[in-house]
């Protein structure tokens, strides 16, 4: 994906610059016009050019002159997944997307990224991985390698497909490599920061001491799941449910190879051969309204399922989304291995 600068072409520019900057970008040939920091005034096309020409225009002219003075735009931190659907839908491929000032932050492109979603996503990446020593003797598990990628970055360029931007990582075991091989996330239009346990704090408890989430909604996952599920889909279920809190779950059947009889009071009512039944697991990846992960104690040792406990006791309502698209938690040799097979075959 290209620098959102590239789309960028400053107030009072020529259009002759105009037309450079749109023969570039091919394709994808649309500017957006801005002033010196970076508001959003207008936007060119191809079209435009065309028609300024045809009326006369020059290419000394400026382009002020030839703007589309009310382009389509998405304020960061404040709009509705909703109308981004719409715009996507309406054809509207490139769009910028400005802070609450007008400036433009990014701007996204739908020929790459399958939706924006208004989300922090937060990757739980602190844990030692003892299990698949000793490969995880040196080097943190979500840096093992799946195929080309690191595990953790097979799970960031996926959220990422689906318009997430804003990350946190919390880290811990190795956590240095971690920062070192993702950085800040600027040369992707990403925003990375980390939160660092100083001592472990279970699979939620690092989240207490991140006090600048950006979006009224959180995505939690662990950071060595391998998945290809549709985040869109996950984050509408949510809206849709007027939920509280959403798991991601994974069936999982249980082939019992005798009959079962069914009895009250030692009396056989009924009985099913060899029956199956489904159930569903935990898929370690969570959706949850920002404003109550405030219960979530600085400093403590404090799971996901502690979470879960307390909003359930307190009557908030929790949703399972169950997926049967690809999902293999790495947490095993034989998991780690299946994954390396898998990962060719996987369409992302």
């Amino acid at each position: 994906m290209r620098n959102y600068k590239d789309h960028l072409i400053p107030t009072g520019s020529k259009i002759r610059s105009a037309l450079i900057k749109l023969n570039s970008l091919g394709s994808d040939a649309i500017l957006f016009v801005v002033d010196t920091t970076d508001t959003l005034i207008g936007s060119i096309t191809d079209g435009d050019v065309r028609r300024a020409l045809i009326e006369d225009y020059t290419t000394d002219d400026v382009v002020d002159k030839i703007i589309q003075d009310n382009p389509k735009f998405i304020e960061k931190d404040n709009y509705d997944i909703f109308k981004v659907i719409e715009y996507r839908k309406g054809k509207f491929r490139i769009i910028p997307i400005v802070d609450k000032n007008g400036r433009i932050v990014n701007v996204i492109n739908f020929d790459y990224l399958k939706s924006y979603l208004p989300l922090d996503a937060i990757l739980m990446a602190g844990g030692r991985g003892s299990r698949l020593s000793p490969m995880t003797d040196t080097i943190p598990k979500p840096l093992l390698k799946i195929g080309d990628k690191a595990i953790m970055e097979h799970n960031v360029d996926r959220l990422a497909l689906f318009g997430i931007d804003d990350f946190w990582f919390s880290i811990n075991y190795l956590g240095e490599q971690i920062e070192e091989y993702f950085g800040t996330g600027e040369n992707k239009n990403r925003c990375i920061e980390y939160v660092e346990e100083e001592k472990p704090l279970g699979t939620f408890g690092a989240i207490a001491n991140i006090d600048s989430l950006r979006h009224e909604y959180v995505l939690i996952t662990n950071s060595d799941i391998l998945t290809n599920m549709d985040y869109e889909d996950f984050f509408i279920n949510f809206l849709k449910e007027k939920a509280d809190m959403s798991i991601v779950s994974i069936p999982y059947e249980v082939d019992i190879p005798y009959a079962v009889l069914e009895t009250q009071n030692n009396v056989i009512k009924d009985f099913k051969e060899k029956p199956t039944y489904t159930y569903y697991s935990n898929g370690g990846i969570y959706l949850v309204k920002k404003e109550l992960l405030v219960r979530i104690p600085r400093n403590t040792f404090y799971n996901a399922t502690d979470l879960l406990d307390s909003l359930i006791k307190d009557g908030k309502k929790i949703i399972s989304y169950p997926i049967s698209d690809y999902w293999l938690d790495i947490g095993k040799p034989a998991d780690f291995e299946k994954a390396q097979r898998d990962i060719n075959q996987i369409k992302f």
